[in-house]
Parts: C-alpha cells; structure tokens; sequence
C-alpha cells in the first residue's frame, strides 16, 4: 500500500476537522488552530482542513494527523480564492499538508485559467501529494475525476453562482457523487449535528469535514443566542 492509499485508508469512514479563523475573528491570532487540532485529535478526529501556510505549519508540528491544506487568496474581480494557482499549492504543500485542497469548479482563476486546470499542474509538480478537488455540481466533481483529482469534496455547494438556492447540507449532491466517480467523496459543508455527519457517511461518503460546528466559538454561541431570543419574545 502506498503513502497515498495509507492516507486515504485511514481516512475512511472518519472525521477530518476543520481548524480555521479568518482576519479580524478572536482566534486568528498564531497558534490558536494548532491547539484547535490538537483538542481535535483528543476528541478523535482523523485528519485536519486548515487555512494558511501558518496555520499549516503549526499544525504540523503539533498533531501527526493527516492535513488537508489550502490557502484562499482574494483577489479583486475573481471568486476562485482556495489555493487558487500553482504558487499557492506549492506553498501549501511545502507547508507539511498531504492533500492540497483546491477550488475545482468551472470558474476562472485571477491568471484566466479554469480552476481544474491546476489539478495537472500539481499532480505534474508534486507527485507525492493528494488533492481535494473542492467543487459545488455533479458536473465539476465529475470533471475532476477525469482531471486526475484524488478526492472530491462537495465544499462550494451552495457558494457558486450556479448553486446559491442550496441553503443546508447538500445531500443530493454527496448521493449522486458517490454514483458517479470511483475516487473518495468526501462531504463538507454547513453539517452542524452528528446525525448528519452520519447521514453523510451512510450515502457513501469517504469522509465527513465539520467546521463551525466545532472550531467556530462565535458561529456557536450565535446559534445559541437565536434560539433563546426566540423563547424569551
């Protein structure tokens, strides 16, 4: 068995967490998400999503999980931000992540390329390292299968133009990815309860990526308050 299959094997049927905070959050601050991987890890997760050479290589030196890494980089007149061009991925990759999660839709990236098309450059690039083909349609997670992608993860369901009406967990989709690609489906994507990180493996999901729901003390407490404003009116 190979590095890559090891990888993927001990991925299966389990919990890769997803350890991010963004610029102007409280827990953007360096080293915060390298303990959030590491509670992770001592709650049982399986492998890690993280955000950020960084965070990345914090990460690293402090759990021995499996990391799924990228690097969104926003630029002005284009949506294609997760570890949009090769430069990026390299980063990501010398950074100590395995998997490099990429944005795999039919969009243009800032150097007028189609965001798949960057699947080839890594695999071309870097051999050694798997990559997550973060896609929102049937068609694009299809298309990345054939590009050579290792993992098609439904991340941007519900974040395309093409897919903006889907507000919840985008079921469907993880279902007729299953049925349609041979490569690991992993599902990600507003799951916020465990039922439904379970319903997501009973499709026939590879795996399951929760965010928010665990690493995000702001989105949680939110919810909290939604629900008792709503008893105390």
């Amino acid at each position: 068995m190979t590095d890559k299959s090891k990888i993927l094997q001990s991925l299966k049927g389990k919990l890769i967490v997803s350890c991010q905070a963004q610029p102007g959050e409280p827990l953007c601050v360096r080293g915060y998400m390298a303990k959030m991987a590491l509670a992770a890890k001592i709650g049982g997760a399986s492998g890690i999503r993280a955000e950020s050479i960084r965070d990345i290589e914090d990460i690293r030196k402090e759990v021995g999980l499996p990391i799924v890494g990228l690097w969104k980089v926003m630029t002005e007149g284009c949506n294609v931000y997760i570890t949009p061009t090769i430069e990026e991925a390299r980063a990501v990759y010398n950074a100590g992540a395995e998997i490099i999660a990429i944005d795999a839709t039919n969009r243009k990236n800032r150097e007028g390329f189609y965001a798949w098309e960057l699947i080839k450059k890594i695999k071309a690039d870097m051999p050694q390292a798997l990559v997550m083909a973060d896609i929102s349609t049937i068609e694009e997670g299809i298309n990345a299968e054939k590009q050579g992608a290792d993992i098609v993860s439904t991340t941007l369901s519900g974040y395309t133009e093409e897919t903006r009406h889907i507000k919840g967990i985008d079921f469907e989709l993880i279902s007729a990815l299953v049925k349609s690609v041979k490569i690991p489906v992993v599902a990600e994507g507003r799951i916020h309860r465990p039922e439904d990180a379970a319903k997501a493996l009973e499709l026939g999901a590879h795996s399951v990526v929760v965010g928010g729901a665990i690493t995000r003390p702001a989105q949680i407490t939110s919810e909290y308050v939604k629900a008792v404003n709503n008893i105390s009116k």
